[in-house]
């Protein structure tokens, strides 16, 4: 359990990518992804907090950016497929999660989720990926972030995606975790030393989701961990920022419209041309 370790210096031309926290607007990392696979980039090493941890693991795991887009259209576009995945990995009732007043706010187990959605390949422990892959998340107990880099990927990737009031924690070694993106919703410092240009894929600024509403209560935390991941990401990005930071414009998204997953492709589709530019720049520099 560490950071992974810095090459000083780090190889010329080296990428590495840094992938964000944002629920279901963590899709646009898959178009991040491509892009680097149509440029013939091959990151040195991926960072990854929540979904990003999910999306990198997968990538990491030797998928190429278009595989794990098929993979997510295969799984989610047949609405029933979905909601039955959903249902087997829920703790509470699934009505709770979109319509009661109250009730448990515990409502699903990360560790099945992880079961249900990872794609079918991917790597069982960090030592298996074909990338170096750290893996943020938070532990309840000391209040602080960890990071992860060795050791089986399902329980860290599974604490790293587990959201307050949606995902119960996720116990490993002695520890509780949660979400990654309530510590370090854009992880491009775990990257430090291990490449020339880094490449940071902030998605945690994002609007209401204009789907059916959410129960008061998950609705609030959500609302309130996107404020705090935003104003995290602001404060890092001030102090210090890695030499690329790309935005998808995917904000009119909800962090679980994840059944609008075409939607968010296409949105995030501009940022293919903006890597590509931004990345002939710092590499040219």
């Amino acid at each position: 359990m560490a950071a992974l370790k810095p090459q000083q210096p780090p190889p010329p031309g080296s990428i590495g990518v840094a992938l964000g926290s944002g629920g279901a607007r963590g899709l646009a990392h898959v178009v991040v992804l491509e892009a680097l696979d149509e440029l013939g980039v091959r990151p040195v090493a991926i960072a990854g907090a929540s979904m990003g941890a999910f999306v990198g693991a997968a990538y990491a795991s030797g998928l190429t950016g278009r595989d794990i887009r098929a993979f997510v259209r295969e799984t989610l576009q047949q609405r029933a497929v979905f909601t039955r995945k959903l249902m087997a990995i829920r703790i509470g009732r699934f009505s709770d999660l979109l319509f009661a007043a109250s009730g448990n706010p515990i409502l699903l187990d990360p560790e099945l989720a992880f079961d249900a959605f990872m794609p079918e390949g991917a790597a069982k422990t960090f030592e298996a990926l074909q990338i170096p892959l750290a893996v943020i998340a938070a532990d309840l107990e000391i209040r602080a972030e960890v990071v992860f880099d060795s050791g089986p990927l399902r329980p860290v990737i599974a604490g790293s995606i587990a959201i307050p009031g949606l995902f119960r924690p996720v116990a490993h070694e002695g520890r509780h975790l949660i979400d990654g993106g309530v510590v370090d919703p854009l992880p491009f410092e775990s990257l430090s030393g291990r490449a020339e240009v880094i490449v940071a894929v902030d998605i945690t600024v994002g609007g209401a989701s204009r789907a059916r509403r959410l129960s008061p209560v998950i609705e609030s935390v959500l609302n309130a961990t996107q404020i705090m991941q935003t104003a995290i990401v602001a404060q890092k990005l001030k102090v210090r920022a890695p030499e690329i930071v790309l935005r998808p414009p995917v904000e009119a998204f909800g962090v679980l419209d994840f059944l609008r997953f075409d939607e968010i492709f296409r949105a995030a589709q501009p940022v293919k041309g903006e890597l590509k530019r931004k990345l002939e720049r710092a590499l040219a520099d």
